[in-house]
């Protein structure tokens, strides 16, 4: 009798076992599935997209310009990650391993790092610009030529670069199979990822909230009269472009912060922090960081009414391939000015016409 009761309450702790290794594999299923839904969404949109943005500055001189040759840049950054490194996600996600040798495991870390670090220094850069034509725009045309403005991009995808290059000195870029991602490690080196997130980061977010907060305070200025002798005046289409870049700036704060302050609280106690981090909420930062590499031209599509236009033009273009690249400046589309059209007065203020 007694061996009865053992092999029954056996048989139940076997059945109850089962059933969890069930629901486990369950659950696990369903995060992959949404994983790869996640990442198949950005593939697409990122690529699409950001050729949209790439195609309408290349067909319109009104937007080959200064300002945009970072815009451009932008999209290319974004553009990287989705033709390398995430279908190489993609792919550990449905071997639920990575098996791609570990070349591309490095190679696909190091472009993921380029593009990242590609992407804040453009958006600094697109902030010092926007600084500088609004706030200075009497000292614009001496620093913001095509020419210099090519001098500032070279520069800052070698800064890029060599931001990136350390990374295989201290070994960081690794499989982490929680995200299926070959990636920057944070628990490798404290003082590396404290100075990473410092210097790739928070100091380009410093640097891009003070140029952002100066134009504010001069709009609010303006539109309130703070000072009425003012005559210079800034065109709603400048406004909007300022806006536009604003509202890419916050998103890809938005986007890449939590995984970023992840970062700082592991490397400042690692053994204490990382093993209470919740994987879905390390997991869930990863995968924000990632859908960001799409959202730039959709919201120059949103927001933009110039890329909007040009976005219709290119779609429609497309059933006529023969006049796909043609030339479309004369169809009116603003982009964001390389030159001030507004008089310039000694305290520099702007008007704006909302």
């Amino acid at each position: 009798m007694e061996s009865e009761v053992n092999m029954s309450c056996i048989d139940c702790l076997s059945h109850a076992l089962n059933q969890s290794s069930i629901i486990a594999q369950s659950a696990s299923a369903g995060v992959t599935t949404a994983l790869a839904s996640v990442l198949i969404f950005t593939i697409v949109v990122d690529i699409l997209g950001n050729m949209l943005v790439i195609l309408s500055v290349f067909r319109n001189k009104k937007l080959r310009n200064a300002g945009n040759i970072f815009v451009v840049s932008l999209s290319v950054a974004d553009i990287v990650v989705a033709v390398y490194p995430y279908p190489l996600a993609l792919v550990a996600i449905f071997h639920n391993d990575w098996t791609m040798g570990d070349m591309h495991c490095q190679a696909s870390g190091f472009i993921m790092g380029l593009s990242v670090i590609g992407s804040i220094f453009n958006i600094t850069a697109i902030a010092i610009n926007r600084y500088c034509y609004i706030c200075h725009s009497l000292q614009y045309d001496r620093l913001f030529s095509i020419k210099s403005t090519c001098c500032y991009l070279c520069l800052t995808w070698i800064l890029t670069a060599l931001a990136t290059v350390p990374n295989f000195f201290v070994g960081s870029l690794q499989y982490d199979p929680r995200i299926f991602s070959c990636t920057f490690a944070q628990t490798v080196s404290s003082y590396y990822t404290i100075s990473v997130v410092v210097i790739h980061f928070l100091v380009p977010l410093l640097v891009v909230s003070f140029c952002y907060l100066q134009i504010w305070v001069l709009v609010i200025q303006v539109k309130h009269r703070v000072k009425p002798d003012n005559k210079q005046k800034i065109k709603p289409s400048d406004f909007r472009n300022f806006l536009t870049m604003f509202v890419v700036f916050v998103l890809f704060a938005v986007c890449w912060g939590p995984l970023n302050f992840i970062g700082l609280a592991v490397a400042i106690n690692p053994t204490k922090v990382a093993p209470n981090i919740p994987e879905w909420l390390f997991v869930t930062s990863y995968f924000m960081a990632y859908f960001n590499s799409c959202l730039n031209a959709v919201i120059y599509g949103l927001l933009n009414q110039n890329f909007r236009k040009e976005y219709k033009r290119i779609i429609l273009a497309l059933c006529t391939p023969r006049i796909l690249f043609t030339d479309t400046s004369k169809c009116g589309t603003e982009g964001l000015k390389s030159k001030p059209s507004a008089a310039v007065t000694n305290n520099n203020l702007a008007e704006v016409n909302l």
